[in-house]
């Protein structure tokens, strides 16, 4: 129940950073979660897009709880 809970601010986090990119205060976890994925991807190291998708997630969380999102 706790790890939805906080989930779910992570995401209504992320929205906020999706919708105004300027103004949100999780711009700078967007952008370096954004830039790992797209390094990821491209690599060719992927097998599977919701592995793409899963990795993005996890590291947005990650900066922007300090904690690794594994650790549930």
């Amino acid at each position: 129940m706790k790890s939805e809970k906080k989930s779910s601010i992570v995401g209504t986090n992320l929205v906020e950073a999706v919708k105004n990119p300027l103004e949100s205060s999780s711009q700078e976890s967007f952008a370096k979660a954004l830039e790992i994925t797209k390094a990821y991807a491209s690599s060719g190291a992927s097998t599977h897009y919701s592995a793409v998708t899963r990795l993005f997630f996890d590291l947005f969380e990650m900066f922007e709880t300090g904690r690794d999102p594994r650790e549930k």
